[in-house]
């Protein structure tokens, strides 16, 4: 995890292991083993560069609705290359009906999908194979946000 883990841990700011991040292949594979089932990730992601990518499984104990995979990307040297991808199962899905400027999108396996502006980032929900996948693009990269479709129809 290199300079970034580094970087912030002088700081004195966090650390992204002490926060629970760990490898894409190690939260998916517990993600995975949770839930006694395969996931799917995208075969692209935005045309944007990355340094560091990170994953995390959290695990809602108390309730057992909010288990989630979280998967970030992140470049050291420009904080608005930001981008994540959250996965749950569909069982436990967030509803994002009749949110303003809501736009509708038909992935190529049939399903739909919901984009919305936020705050901070800009989204877009689908469901495929059983869960529920949102993937979230910092506004200032505004420019790749249509390609989170071509970014969706990359799941098989």
């Amino acid at each position: 995890m290199s300079y970034l883990v580094h970087q912030v841990n002088m700081n004195n700011i966090f650390s992204i292991n002490a926060i629970g991040y760990i490898s894409v292949k190690d939260a998916v594979r517990e993600f995975e083993n949770h839930f006694k089932k395969d996931v799917t990730l995208p075969k692209i992601k935005p045309a944007i560069l990355f340094t560091n990518q990170f994953g995390r499984f959290y695990e809602d104990r108390e309730y057992n609705i909010n288990d989630l995979l979280k998967i970030k990307f992140v470049n050291e040297k420009a904080v608005e290359n930001n981008y994540k991808i959250d996965i749950r199962p569909l069982k436990n899905k967030i509803i994002f009906k009749d949110r303003e400027n809501q736009k509708a999108y038909t992935l190529k396996n049939g399903e739909k999908a919901i984009y919305f502006e936020h705050q901070l980032f800009n989204f877009l929900v689908f469901e495929n194979n059983n869960w529920q996948y949102m993937f979230g693009i910092d506004k200032r990269l505004s420019k790749v946000t249509p390609g989170l479709v071509e970014i969706a129809n990359s799941i098989e």
